[in-house]
Formats: structure tokens, sequence, C-alpha cells
């Protein structure tokens, strides 16, 4: 657990991190890309941070990768790429720099790990978990693998590196359909979401789909009855809902996609409001950029997305603490089931 104390005492031995109305001023450009769910007192806070940040960043040769769930002084404000899980760490190869911050939980820093080993990849709070990921280990596939003999294992990479390595290929939510439709068994085992892989089912009646029974503490505590009084009481206002909910509140919603369809379904259709059933941040970070969408409630906030903060941010690249690593052996059977769903996904034209 951080000694927030003793973090706070170092980074000001070093940086002026003083709320500054004048320096957040002079940083209206980075201001305007969050105004619209940052109070102005708020950004005069966060605007040295943001600084300090971004300044570091380039001596230490760093980026800085925000999941769609980050705050928005975080996403907006210090993300050099933002996105789902998947598109992050795969962006992670792709980069010409020596460190990387993962401004997300630990699996997302192990998953660019096995895809980056050569990067220094830092966790800025390695105490931000995944209540998904966690409820499976590699030992729960291989119980999945007696139960179901010869099925292959569709894995969602919201997991650690140790399932994905006991598994045969890897899926996003917005790809698992397609990876699980394309398995030659008749029988497909999906872990860990039951939700997504009920969801998937219903999408692949071909396949024989059983699943392990994990789930995301933010998406199952939506219900179906929620989103029925929720219309009733705003019949004109779009309800989008990610497929790790539960399948009677997918069936309710006029959408169900991944973060990235989210947001590109709400940036194509500009709905006059909208209720995104997933979790609270995602609204807040695309609603500057679509004034012409009221992005209304309720939402569920992730605990452990919100253990990243700037001053985590701040701490980690400045000392090089909190880096992630991932056994070889390890990482070469998990890389694998990565690198298949991505074969895949491009041989089927996703």
């Amino acid at each position: 657990m951080f000694d927030l104390p003793a973090l706070r005492a170092t980074l000001s031995e070093k940086y002026d991190l003083e709320p500054s109305p004048t320096l957040a001023s002079e940083m209206a450009d980075t201001y305007a890309r969050m105004s619209r769910v940052v109070t102005p007192a708020d950004w005069a806070i966060y605007a040295p941070y943001v600084k300090a940040i971004n300044q570091l960043k380039k001596e230490r040769n760093a980026v800085i990768l925000g999941h769609n769930y980050m705050t928005p002084e975080i996403f907006h404000g210090v993300s050099d790429f933002v996105g789902d899980s998947l598109q992050l760490a795969i962006k992670a190869t792709e980069v010409d720099a020596d460190v990387i911050v993962q401004a997300g939980v630990h699996f997302m820093a192990e998953t660019s790990k096995i895809l980056s080993p050569d990067k220094t990849v830092l966790m800025p709070d390695m105490e931000a978990g995944c209540s998904l990921a966690e409820s499976i280990t590699a030992e729960g596939v291989e119980e999945m693998r007696r139960r179901y003999p010869g099925a292959p294992v569709v894995t969602y990479v919201n997991t650690t590196a140790e399932v994905k390595a006991a598994s045969d290929i890897c899926c996003t939510s917005s790809n698992a359909a397609q990876i699980v439709a394309a398995q030659e068994s008749h029988t497909v085992i999906m872990t860990p979401d039951q939700y997504l892989a009920q969801n998937v089912a219903k999408d692949v009646p071909q396949k024989n789909v059983v699943w392990w029974e994990g789930s995301c503490i933010v998406h199952e505590q939506y219900t179906a009855k929620d989103l029925r009084d929720f219309r009733e009481w705003n019949p004109d206002t779009r309800l989008i809902a990610h497929p790790e909910c539960p399948p009677d509140v997918v069936a309710e919603a006029d959408f169900s996609g991944s973060t990235s369809g989210i947001i590109k379904y709400v940036t194509d259709e500009k709905p006059q409001k909208a209720l995104l059933i997933t979790e609270c941040s995602m609204a807040s970070n695309i609603a500057d950029e679509l004034p012409e969408v009221d992005f209304v409630g309720p939402c569920n906030m992730c605990p452990f997305m919100k253990k990243i903060s700037l001053e985590k941010v701040l701490y980690a690249l400045d000392t090089m603490t909190g880096q992630v690593e991932v056994d070889a052996l390890v990482a070469d059977k998990a890389r694998l089931s990565v690198q298949r769903m991505i074969d895949l996904s491009r041989k089927l034209g996703l």
C-alpha cells in the first residue's frame, strides 16, 4: 500500500506542485479537452502535475498508455495513446520509447510487457488489480479442460499472464464472437467472463459455448430493471451497454459493444442523450469531443482503475519504481495466445 505522505514529500522536493491558476490558464489548450467534466478549480490543481509529467516523459523517453476508464486529467492530460487494453498493448509494440507507463490495471501492464519484453513497463500502483482477471487462475483453465476434453480455451485479454499462457487463444470484447465462431471444435470454453460468454453464445448459436463463472464488479451491478426504469423516466435516451453486462441487460439496451465500439457508435450516431452502461469515466472522456450529446447517469465506477492518479504516475516516472516483470517462459506462452488472436483477427478482416 502506498505511503502517500512519503510519496508527496518526495515529489515536493523536486517539483512545484502547488495549485496554480496562472499555469492552468497557460495550459488552456490541454484543459479544453476536458473542460466539460473538470472544473477550473480542479484544473488549477492538476495542471502542475500534468506539466511535470509531460516534461519528465521527454527526459525518460517514455509514453503513457491511458485506458478508456482513466479519469479525464490522466486520459486527456498526460496520455500519449488511449484505448482499450489490447489497443494499448499493440501500441506499446509500435512506439519508439524506452519506458511505458500503464495508466490502467495490472493485467494490462503485463500484456504490454509480454508484447514488448525489451521495454521497461511501469505500473503506477501495483494494487490496481481487476476483479475479472483475479477470478481465474491457470489451475482454473486446466479444470475447464478436464471438464470439456478437447475443447479449445478462448480467454479474454482481461486476464493475468499465467492464464493467457494456459489458454489456446485470446479474445477481446469486440472480436470474441468471431474468434469463437472460427474455432473448429463444436464446444468452446470461454474464460473468465461468464456474461461475455453468454452474450457470445447468443451471437454464435452454432457453437456450444461453456464458461468460467467470473465477472466484472462494475458491469455485473447493472440489472435489466435498472434499464427499464431509466427508459421509462427518460424515453429519449439511447441505452448503450458493454457486453460484460448480464445478457438481460444487453437485451434491454439499444446497442452493445466493446469500449472502442461504444465510442464509435456514439460518435457516428450522436444521439441527443446517451446512457453508457459501463465504467463512469467512459462518458467523461468523450464528452468534450461530442458536445451535442448529453451523457446522463447512472454509472458504476471501477475502484481499481481509480487507484491510478497523476501523483502516482509522476512518482513512478520520477523514481522508476513499479516495474512489471513476467517470467520468460510464461511470457512466451502468453504471447503465443495473444498473437494467435491478432493473426486470426487479421485473417477474418477484423
